[in-house]
């Protein structure tokens, strides 16, 4: 990473500061304050020194100043305390809004785009790098304030007392922000490569997790483990990097700062022997100029000291900030329902939807399919089919608003673009061939967070998609595990079937409905959706032959482009469908055969 991305990532990191700008100001205030009573603390104990052993005070003559160092001690613990609430909720408020930023930004990317990674890489960018920041906002931003105005405010008390202790304070002060800088340097570098090490560890190991059955079953457990160990044995070599640093950064501040105390004790010490005669202003060095600029030589250092330390808290947000930056910087080409024009669908029973010219890309420019045109007329009910790989997915994601695209996508007379992305969803009933059901009772498995759904209105779906016959015996409240755990894989689709159901959108889009089910659970999902897709605008991906003689119309797909439309009679004799109808599998019907 080269200086200037370091110094944009920083500027950026500066940059939502400012939306907790209220408690960084209260952190600063509040440790300003305390160095403040510090310096008064300093100099009571300084005089109580001073009249004990110079005038021979009797000690029960300075009660009040013993009375006022506690009372100063128990406002500079308050005020401590109250810099670390403040603190903590600097960097609250600035890792809620980042975390918000890139799940809006998944959200606007969509699905096709977030499984082109791992989900431990998603993880550990929204979980563990926002994260890391936290210190960065409650300390080091704070600190960078207060290691200017805390040796400012105690030059400007120790100079009248002495002129030669203040110089010596004034010149070895830059020693330390100018080392700190020096070992610094690649502190972000190492913070970067560590992320990016724990980025593939949490991809690869939440991967052969979920593989695991797979992994087993191939008797591959002993490979996947060294490849695990690999990792994680990278993962270990970034840390410890990360700590050298760390530890080394802290050595040479601590180093300097001795070296500039010694300088003024050993000042102090020759000056009260006789041995050297100025700093003063024509009077003698009194011991409680002695003591007093001793007891502050220390915390004169401690700001720049503390900076040192959280240094490391900026190099690991440093590190943590460029994987955050590039993917928020990620141009998605689709409006998001803040950007486009906020238009609804117009409302009719159905939906209308006409594709000119489309051409549908990735998120980084390769093109993926078209120009394809067709039309999905009112209450219509269309096939798509074709290879693998012919497009067919990349198709549906476009019009699901999922993926960028060239040319027009209409729906009822308005363009996808311009269309409020959360109201066209509400339009489409989705069933998808892998069903994803979260953590949660079945009932919520059903509802997904929709409010005020009555018991009539959840029976009904689950009968329609002929769910209660497990449901029944089940309960609503049965628990469902991530994954499906639990249910069988005809159960779950049924159970996403009664989801869509409970959408009562204007548009069915299915995407192999019934794969992987049993003759059973088939018969009975295609049931279910013949009769909840009668008069509405329906688009299949299927491979099932015996599922194409009612449609109304067929789009035949292969590299990109429809290569065939047209009723199943029309399109049975010729061109790649009769290619794939000879291919066909007696028993299975797989078009891909």
């Amino acid at each position: 990473m080269d200086k200037n991305q370091q110094r944009e990532l920083g500027q950026w990191l500066k940059g939502q500061s400012k939306l907790a700008k209220k408690w960084l100001t209260l952190s600063i205030g509040l440790g300003f304050l305390s160095s403040i009573f510090l310096i008064i603390q300093a100099a009571l104990l300084a005089d109580i020194l001073h009249q004990l052993i110079i005038e021979q005070v009797d000690k029960y003559d300075l009660l009040s100043h013993f009375v006022a160092i506690l009372v100063i001690v128990g406002i500079r613990a308050a005020c401590s305390w109250g810099r670390e609430i403040a603190g903590y909720r600097c960097g609250e408020h600035i890792r809620i809004h980042i975390r918000q930023l890139i799940l809006n930004k998944l959200q606007e990317l969509g699905p096709a785009y977030i499984k082109g990674k791992p989900a431990g890489t998603w993880a550990t960018l929204l979980l563990e790098q926002v994260e890391d920041m936290q210190d960065f906002f409650s300390r080091y931003l704070p600190q960078m304030s207060l290691s200017v105005l805390i040796p400012f405010v105690i030059l400007i008390v120790v100079f009248p007392q002495n002129w030669a202790a203040g110089l010596v304070f004034l010149l070895t002060a830059p020693l330390v922000p100018l080392f700190m800088a020096l070992v610094g340097m690649g502190a972000a570098d190492a913070n970067r490569r560590n992320f990016k090490a724990l980025q593939r560890l949490s991809g690869h190991f939440y991967d052969r997790l979920q593989s695991m059955t797979t992994i087993r079953l191939f008797n591959k457990t002993a490979q996947e483990t060294e490849h695990l160990h690999g990792a994680s044995e990278i993962f270990r070599k970034r840390t410890m990097e990360v700590l050298r640093l760390a530890f080394l950064s802290s050595a040479v501040l601590e180093f300097f700062t001795s070296i500039s105390i010694a300088i003024v004790a050993v000042y102090f010490g020759f000056t009260f022997i006789g041995e050297l005669d100025f700093g003063h202003y024509g009077t003698t060095v009194t011991l409680f100029t002695g003591l007093f600029i001793l007891i502050l030589a220390p915390e004169f250092y401690q700001p720049l000291r503390d900076l040192g330390t959280f240094y490391h808290a900026k190099a690991q947000a440093v590190g943590a900030a460029e994987s955050i930056v590039e993917f928020l910087a990620i141009d998605s080409n689709i409006q998001n329902s803040d950007e486009a024009k906020n238009q609804k669908v117009s409302q009719s029973t159905t939906l209308d939807i006409e594709v000119t010219d489309l051409i549908v890309t990735s998120h980084d420019g390769k093109t993926l399919l078209g120009p394809i045109s067709f039309h999905l007329h009112e209450g219509s009910q269309t096939a798509l089919v074709g290879p693998s790989g012919a497009g067919k997915t990349s198709l549906i994601n476009a019009i699901l608003g999922f993926l960028p695209y060239q040319g027009s996508i209409k729906i009822n007379g308005s363009e996808l673009s311009e269309l409020d992305k959360k109201l066209w969803y509400q339009d489409i009933n989705w069933v998808g061939q892998n069903p994803t059901l979260v953590h949660g009772t079945i009932e919520e498995n059903i509802t997904l967070g929709k409010q005020d759904i009555s018991k009539e209105q959840l029976n009904l779906v689950s009968q329609q998609a002929f769910a209660n016959e497990f449901i029944d015996d089940l309960g609503y409240q049965h628990q469902v595990s991530d994954r499906s755990g639990g249910l069988s894989v005809g159960q779950a689709q049924r159970l996403a079937l009664a989801r869509a159901l409970l959408q009562q959108g204007r548009l069915w889009i299915l995407d192999e409905p019934t794969a992987s089910l049993d003759a059973k659970s088939e018969r009975l999902v295609m049931k279910s959706l013949n009769e909840a897709t009668q008069g509405l605008t329906t688009l299949m991906i299927s491979h099932r032959l015996d599922q194409l003689h009612t449609m109304d119309t067929i789009l035949v797909m292969d590299k990109g482009q429809v290569v065939q439309s047209g009723s199943f009679e029309e399109i049975k004799g010729s061109g790649l469908f009769a290619t794939m109808l000879t291919a066909k599998q007696p028993k299975q019907g797989d078009l891909d055969a």
